[in-house]
């Protein structure tokens, strides 16, 4: 019988191979040298090659060091996703609890025309901002770059969010509208605390979109608020791909988003399924 149990764990045990192998090839091709990686397949550190650190030298303090562009992906990616989530906090309560008319659109059409925003592809009005942030001097600024993220962020953030309001009860705002709450204190201590798992699993998703985010860094930005998407990309020049230093950033980069999971796991998957059974 258990042999026989123990079959259901097969696909867990192949699935979890398939997850973990790129992640596994991505380390240790992080530790190896010109020569370890274009003589062919090497698996196994020690025994198939020796592991060299130099990859980790240049991206952490040699010429082309991380360290600038990683500050500048955790300044932008956290301001845009504080101000995003907030913004589309509010926007998704009040579709959620009040009967808005904006000409003549109601609530469902005000809901449908903000989430038609975040559809629009960015390299449509990519040139747009490129214009305006030259005007404006906004160009190679974090302040820039928060400012473009946070606009494309609230449509997907207020789509949540709205999910997520709507399984509140009304009635546990409207007791506290009898205590003499008002609206946005009803929203700030009763509303927005019980909507704690959607926060996170749209926080969790608009700093995924911000940080891995490129076109608007590449075209953007040029040396003062680079971002580690640009750092990733210019490994590649005239002399071949720095296939060891490209690993080393990368699993630099997924580092905030696997803490932010692993902390947050228990509410980020009931907020997940929250809004999956909108």
């Amino acid at each position: 019988m258990r042999v026989r149990g123990a079959w259901r764990y097969v696909p867990i045990v192949f699935w979890a191979t398939f997850v973990a192998l790129p992640i596994y090839w991505m380390v240790i091709t992080a530790f190896k040298d010109n020569s370890a990686i274009y003589n062919g397949a090497r698996w196994l550190p020690w025994v198939d090659y020796t592991p060299t650190s130099q990859a980790w030298h240049d991206v952490l303090g040699g010429s082309e060091s991380v360290i600038g562009p990683l500050e500048h992906s955790l300044i932008i990616s956290t301001a845009a996703t504080l101000i995003a989530v907030f913004i589309g906090s509010l926007a998704g309560y009040g579709l959620a609890r009040f009967r808005l008319k904006l000409g003549f659109m109601r609530n469902n059409d005000i809901s449908f025309f903000i989430v038609s925003q975040r559809i629009m592809p960015p390299v449509v009005v990519v040139l747009a901002f490129f214009m305006v942030f030259k005007y404006l001097h906004l160009l190679d600024t974090l302040l820039g770059m928060t400012i473009v993220y946070t606009g494309f962020s609230v449509p997907l953030a207020t789509w949540f969010m709205l999910s997520y309001f709507r399984q509140i009860p009304v009635e546990v705002e409207e007791a506290a509208y009898i205590d003499g709450d008002t609206p946005f204190s009803a929203f700030w201590r009763i509303a927005l605390p019980l909507s704690l798992p959607g926060l996170i699993a749209t926080s969790l998703l608009t700093f995924s979109f911000v940080w891995n985010e490129f076109l608007f860094a590449v075209v953007l930005t040029s040396n003062k608020a680079t971002t580690l998407p640009i750092m990733i990309a210019i490994q590649q020049g005239e002399q071949g791909t720095n296939w060891w230093n490209i690993c080393a950033i990368s699993l630099i980069s997924i580092v905030p988003m696997v803490l932010f999971a692993i902390v947050l796991q228990r509410r980020l998957v009931t907020g997940l399924l929250g809004g999956a059974l909108k």
